[in-house]
C-alpha cells in the first residue's frame, strides 16, 4: 500500500494532541453475556477479525517532503494482539472506560485499541473502542466497530481508496488549460474568502465571556467517563408534537441536564449559555469507510438559562435553523475547515496554540455519531446492551458528550476532566431527568 498524506485536518488532529492531553474518540458498547467466558471469546474474535480490516494496519509517520508532512504507512509488524487487550473484571465500565480514555495510544502503532472489559458480576462485558481523531472520523471508527461485530463484513471498513487520476486537457501531460486555470483561480479566491469569514466568525465568537466556571478545566489529564440512557421513542414523540429534528431534541436534552447540574451543584444556571461545537460531517453516507478526517460544525448557543424546558428547545430549533440555512462551511463552527490554510509546518510547530485556541470560541463540544442501519448488534454471540460514544476532551475544557441512537434508546456518553467533574454522575441523572420532564411537558 502506498502512503498516504494526512489531510490537513488529520495533521492537525496528529499535532495537537500532548501526553498529558490525548486526543483520540472512544465507543463503549455493553454486552449481555452468553456465558461466563464471553469476554475472552469476544477478545478472540476481535483481534482475529482486526487482522483481515486494512485500514487497522497503518501508523501514522513523519514524512520528508512536505516537511512537517505526515503520511499513513502500513505497519510491518502489525499484531493484532497489541491493540486487542483482555482486562481483569471490572465493577463499573464507566469508570473503567475514564481511566483508559486518559492514556495515549501508542503513537508508533496504528493508533486504535479495543478493550474488552469482563463485568464482575459475570453477566455482561464491555468493549471500549478507541481510535485517535487523526486516524478516524467518528463515522470512520463507527464502520471499523460495525466491521469488528457480528455479522463480520471486513470490506465494510476498506482499505483508502486510490486518489483519481489526474485528467489532461490537451494542454499537454497534466498541465492545465486557460479555462481550468481560470477556474483555480476563481476557487482560490472563494475559499480564501471563506477562510476569512470563518476567522471573523471566530473573533466574534471569543469576544464572549465563557459561560460557566464548571465548564472550564485547568487540564489535569485525569478522565471520568459516564453515560445516560433515553427512550428513543420519547424523543421521536416530542419531535413529533414539537416540530424541528431529532437533533434539536437531544440538544435541547443537554441544555436542560446542564441547567439541572448547575443548580444543583450550586454553580447556578443564571445567564448561563454556553458555546456548543456541534461537529458536522461532511462525509459520503455511502463511502463511511473513506480515509481522512471531512467534518465541519456549528456553533449552538445551548439556552441553560431558560427555565421552561419547551422554551428551551424552542430556542434550540431556532439557533439550529440559523446554522442550517447559513450552511457548515461558515461561521465560527466550521473552525476545522482553516485547517486547510496552515502549512504543515505550522501544524507541527504551532500544535500546542492551536489546541489551547478552542477555549475561546467554544465551551463544549457536543458530537452526534451515527450508528447507520445497527440493528441486532452482537459479539461472540452477545447482544448490544448500549452504545456510549466518548467525544474527545479539549485542553481547558472540563465536559465533552457524545449521543448515539441504537435500536429504541439514545445513549449519552459523557467524558469530563476528572477533577473539573468530580460528579459526572449527577449530570448524567439530570440528563434522564431532563428527557422525562420534555416529554411529560408535550404530553407524551
Amino acid at each position: 500500500m502506498t502512503p498516504e498524506l494526512l489531510t490537513p485536518l488529520d495533521l492537525a488532529f496528529w499535532n495537537i494532541e500532548s501526553a498529558g492531553h490525548p486526543l483520540h474518540m472512544g465507543g463503549l458498547f455493553v454486552f449481555d453475556a452468553d456465558g461466563p467466558d464471553a469476554a475472552r471469546r469476544a477478545a478472540g474474535l476481535l483481534a482475529a477479525r482486526a487482522a483481515r480490516i486494512p485500514g487497522l494496519r497503518t501508523r501514522i509517520r513523519p514524512v520528508w517532503l512536505p516537511v512537517g508532512a505526515a503520511a499513513r504507512h502500513v505497519a510491518p509488524d502489525f499484531d493484532p494482539l497489541d491493540h486487542v487487550r483482555l482486562a481483569e473484571p471490572v465493577r463499573d465500565f464507566h469508570t473503567a472506560a475514564g481511566i483508559l480514555m486518559q492514556q495515549p495510544l501508542e503513537r508508533g502503532r496504528p493508533p486504535w485499541a479495543a478493550h474488552v472489559l469482563p463485568g464482575a458480576d459475570g453477566t455482561s462485558f464491555a468493549v471500549l473502542f478507541t481510535f485517535h481523531h487523526a486516524h478516524a472520523d467518528g463515522m470512520r471508527a463507527a464502520s471499523y466497530v460495525l466491521s469488528l461485530l457480528d455479522p463480520v463484513a471486513a470490506a465494510g471498513a476498506s482499505a483508502p481508496a486510490a486518489a483519481p487520476r489526474k485528467r489532461t486537457n490537451g494542454s499537454g501531460p497534466g498541465l492545465p488549460d486557460l479555462r481550468t486555470l481560470s477556474g483555480m483561480v476563481r476557487g482560490a479566491v472563494t475559499e480564501a474568502g471563506r477562510g476569512l469569514s470563518i476567522a471573523s466568525a471566530m473573533a466574534l465568537a471569543a469576544r464572549v465571556v465563557p459561560a460557566s466556571p464548571a465548564l472550564a478545566s485547568r487540564a489535569s489529564g485525569a478522565r471520568r467517563a459516564d453515560g445516560a440512557v433515553v427512550d428513543l421513542r420519547d424523543v421521536n414523540r416530542v419531535r413529533e408534537a414539537t416540530g424541528g429534528t431529532v437533533n434539536d431534541v437531544l440538544l435541547a436534552v443537554v441544555a436542560g441536564g446542564l441547567r439541572r447540574w448547575l443548580d444543583k451543584r450550586g454553580d447556578g444556571s443564571g445567564g448561563v449559555r454556553p458555546r456548543a461545537l456541534v461537529p458536522v460531517s461532511l462525509r459520503d453516507p455511502a463511502d463511511p469507510g473513506a480515509p481522512g478526517n471531512r467534518l465541519s460544525g456549528y456553533l449552538a448557543r445551548l439556552p441553560v438559562d431558560e427555565a421552561e424546558p419547551l422554551a428551551r428547545l424552542r430556542a434550540v430549533r431556532e439557533d439550529m435553523a440559523r446554522n442550517k440555512k447559513a450552511g457548515p462551511a461558515s461561521g465560527a463552527g466550521a473552525v476545522a475547515l482553516l485547517a486547510e490554510f496552515i502549512p504543515s509546518l505550522g501544524h507541527r510547530f504551532g500544535g500546542g496554540l492551536i489546541a489551547r485556541s478552542g477555549r475561546l470560541f467554544y465551551d463544549l463540544l457536543v458530537s452526534s455519531v451515527p450508528l447507520r442501519g445497527a440493528r441486532g448488534l452482537t459479539l461472540a454471540d452477545s447482544p448490544v446492551r448500549e452504545a456510549y460514544p466518548l467525544a474527545p476532551l479539549a485542553p481547558g475544557q472540563s465536559l465533552a458528550v457524545g449521543i448515539t441512537t441504537y435500536e429504541d434508546r439514545v445513549c449519552y456518553g459523557l467524558l469530563a476532566d476528572a477533577v473539573a467533574v468530580p460528579d459526572l454522575d449527577l449530570l448524567a441523572r439530570s440528563i434522564t431527568e431532563e428527557a422525562t420532564e420534555l416529554a411529560a411537558a408535550c404530553g407524551t
